[in-house]
């Protein structure tokens, strides 16, 4: 029989509460340090990765070796792609505005309309997702913020509604980030295809829900029904264009999930703007100051923080300052609006043709004469070395063969030796894990956004001085979201090899039915602790995962209440929820707060505006979870996962 270097133990104290609180200890620390402690995300992610470490080690007793394998192995993948990605995508996002491209395509937006309703649509919900989707790291709610406080709207309350519509297009993120993250936790091959597609089937109607919502918290029903069409134009607009674009592969196209938010937003915005010029107009246009909000908090006297999260906060507000000026502004022409625009539309030609690439990949590296276009690589000393606790493993075929005088060992109709172990639920397989680190540089989604980026330093003809400068500039911008990204995704590798994420999933298990609508609310709660999705999506993933398939065993099989999908779907469907629903929390974490009172000149208000959004982010996550809850047990809405 194979032998393995750790076999987990899901109840290594003997007693399962104990164990459970073990288990949960690092995700406590973490949520210690960001919360109480008001630590940077990146410093409390590595003390929470020690942690898990530590207990993996001395509790859970896995090799020392191993666990610091299954640090690096996460920490390697959250700085190629994750990392990577994101340092382009801000890379190409400092290149506009330190040309001036950005402040003119900001103005564009801008002259649309003087209603302060529409504005809100325009430039809080189109403009935020395309800000989120091309840089995210608070870029929405600053820039936006600072836009409408330009055009007349208070500061708080330009806060609020810049927290609230930055929620739906959070999943795709920093071109699509969330869900390669989440991919990557939960253990599902890394190309977007499925968890992309049930992203598309979900977030749709929160994003014809969101605006909505806004307009309505900042004035009343009468008042938010007045523009009806414009409501009904921006946000499903921007529903069928994210349905679009998350689900294309579905239907033969290439992979473009990446493009989700950009591209969503680029129609949304020019649909509206259409709408606008040709089609309708308010009947009575109304600013931002003239509107009577409901039930808004009363600021009090601002008290200035003085913690790390407010301080990093304002100095990415700082860098972003020449993105909030009109500095030098000249009349806007369709040529110049047209330049302006160009970066990001060379860079949706160059993911498409990554998109052509990847599904070629599916066969196999491609040659490129000196290099390949990726390279496997297996993790020294973690690959096929930890095999899965016996509760986690699947059942064994009953057509096996016995091995003639070793009633313990069988073998396939082929002959290969199958590991097998007998226990209290029968027969089961002793499946290894893999630890293979797949670098692919080629279709990364920073590598085509890159490309991008080299093609627009000659398009805008910038000088070596200003290249220089941008690329300074996003390091800097870069110190601490990558750090924390690669410190989440090695935490949650640890506790994915060694098995606490699984001590925690049977735990969360025991809610049964009641799990899918508290999958959404984990995921929150992940945002709420991590500052990110993919913060979140790389804390849970791999533990929504184990959660589904222990709750699928006992609600999934014969006639119970999860039988209409496949043990598959069901972990689809969960972890899914972990994004869709951890988007909510978005707009209450520590980063969104910080940065939202810094881009509207409010800092020390951070107490006030938290106040004024942690029951709308509670009640939209709850929507979320209703909605997970009908894919998971109602026909036809359990149609909609992907098989």
């Amino acid at each position: 029989m194979l032998q393995f270097a750790f076999v987990q133990d899901l109840n290594p104290l003997g007693n399962r509460v104990l164990s459970t609180v073990v288990a949960a200890l690092p995700v406590v620390v973490l949520f210690y340090l960001l919360v109480g402690r008001r630590w940077l995300a990146s410093l409390a992610g590595a003390t929470g990765a020690v942690v898990a470490i530590l207990l993996a080690w001395l509790v859970y007793k896995m090799p020392l070796d191993m666990a610091g394998a299954s640090f690096v192995h996460g920490m390697v993948f959250g700085l190629l792609p994750i990392g990577w990605t994101v340092f382009a995508a801000m890379l190409l996002y400092n290149i506009t505005v330190e040309t001036g491209q950005f402040a003119i395509i900001r103005r564009s937006i801008g002259a649309l309309s003087g209603d302060g309703r529409v504005q809100a649509i325009l430039i809080g919900f189109c403009f935020g997702a395309f800000m989120e989707g091309a840089a995210g790291a608070g870029s929405p709610v600053a820039i936006c913020g600072a836009m409408l406080v330009g055009l007349g709207m208070p500061p708080f309350r330009a806060a609020v509604i810049c927290l609230i519509a930055n929620t739906s297009p959070v999943c795709y993120g920093g071109l699509g980030v969330p869900v390669l993250t989440l991919e990557s936790s939960a253990g599902f091959p890394v190309t977007g295809d499925k968890i992309s597609i049930m992203c598309g089937h979900q977030l749709p109607f929160l994003s014809c829900l969101i605006p909505l919502y806004m307009v309505k918290t900042m004035c009343t029903w009468r008042q938010t029904l007045q523009v009806w069409p414009a409501l009904l134009v921006g946000g499903g607009s921007f529903a069928i264009a994210q349905f679009f674009f998350a689900t294309a592969h579905a239907y033969g196209l290439p992979p473009i999930w990446p493009l989700t938010d950009i591209c969503g937003a680029i129609f949304s915005m020019v649909t509206l703007a259409l709408f606008l010029k040709f089609v309708w107009k308010p009947r009575e246009e109304l600013k931002s100051s003239d509107l009577a909000p409901l039930g808004e908090i009363k600021p009090t006297a601002p008290v200035v923080p003085h913690d790390p999260q407010a301080e990093h906060a304002k100095e990415e507000v700082a860098a972003m300052a020449d993105a909030l000026s009109d500095k030098d502004a000249k009349p806007l022409t369709a040529g110049s609006v047209f330049l302006a625009w160009s970066p990001w539309i060379i860079m949706a030609v160059f993911l498409v043709f990554s998109g052509w690439v990847k599904q070629q990949e599916k066969k196999g590296a491609i040659d490129l004469g000196i290099v390949d276009s990726f390279y496997i690589v297996d993790v020294p000393t973690l690959h096929d070395r930890v095999e899965r606790a016996y509760q986690l493993q699947k059942l064994a075929p009953t057509d096996l063969i016995p091995v003639p005088g070793s009633p313990d060992q069988f073998q396939d109709k082929n002959g290969k030796p199958v590991p097998v172990q007998e226990g209290s639920q029968g027969k089961k397989l002793r499946e290894r894990e893999e630890a293979k680190f797949k670098f692919t540089w080629l279709t990364a989604p920073g590598t085509p956004v890159l490309f991008a980026a080299i093609v627009s330093v000659f398009l805008l003809r910038m000088s070596l001085a200003q290249v220089g400068k941008v690329i300074r500039k996003t390091v800097v911008q870069m110190k601490v979201p990558i750090p924390t990204i690669a410190c989440m995704l090695g935490l949650s590798y640890v506790t994915k090899y060694a098995g606490m994420d699984a001590t925690l999933g049977v735990a969360f298990a025991a809610t049964g039915v009641f799990y899918p609508f508290f999958a959404a609310i984990l995921g929150w709660l992940g945002v709420f602790l991590t500052g990110t999705d993919a913060g979140s999506n790389a804390l849970f993933g791999s533990l929504q995962k184990i959660t589904a398939t222990e709750v699928w065993n006992e609600h999934g099989q014969s006639n119970g209440a999860m039988s209409n999908l496949t043990l598959e779907q069901a972990q689809i469907l969960i972890c899914t929820a972990n994004s869709t629903g951890g988007v909510m929390g978005k707009m209450i974490d520590a980063q969104s707060i910080c940065v939202a009172t810094a881009g509207t000149n409010q800092v020390g208000k951070e107490a006030d505006i938290f106040k004024a959004v942690i029951w709308h982010s509670i009640f939209l996550a709850s929507i979320v979870g209703l909605i997970t809850a009908l894919q998971a047990f109602v026909l036809p809405f359990t149609l909609m996962v992907p098989k």
